[in-house]
């Protein structure tokens, strides 16, 4: 009885590391919040979170979106941040100087959605 119980402990004591190590809010510079206008290189729209690719200071850079349900709730289309669709992002970049940022809000025209 009690091998079962180890080996289910085991199990997830080696997955829940990872999940808490993906995107530790702690790791992006939340004091320095930076505002870009561009597209999107590519664009994943699915679970645990939307993510893009985006080109910025010369980088091609991770950009990590929010839950597309969550998005889509607050009136965010895929359609909308397609590659090549014009888009403003404010967000927050990773301290240890990754090329990834975090996104909290995204602007189409008039439009503003907050991701967070």
């Amino acid at each position: 009885m009690r091998f079962p119980m180890l080996v289910a402990a085991a199990a997830f004591a080696a997955t829940a590391v990872p999940v808490a190590a993906h995107h530790g809010w702690s790791s992006y510079d939340e004091s320095k919040p930076v505002t870009l206008n561009g597209t999107f290189a590519e664009l994943s729209w699915g679970n645990p979170h939307g993510a893009a690719k985006m080109r910025w200071k010369g980088k091609m850079w991770d950009v990590i979106l929010a839950p597309t349900g969550r998005m889509e709730a607050r009136g965010l289309t895929r359609a909308e941040v397609e590659p090549g669709k014009r888009i403003r992002l404010t967000g927050y970049v990773r301290r240890d100087g990754t090329p990834e940022m975090r996104i909290e809000r995204i602007m189409i025209g008039q439009k503003t959605v907050e991701l967070r």
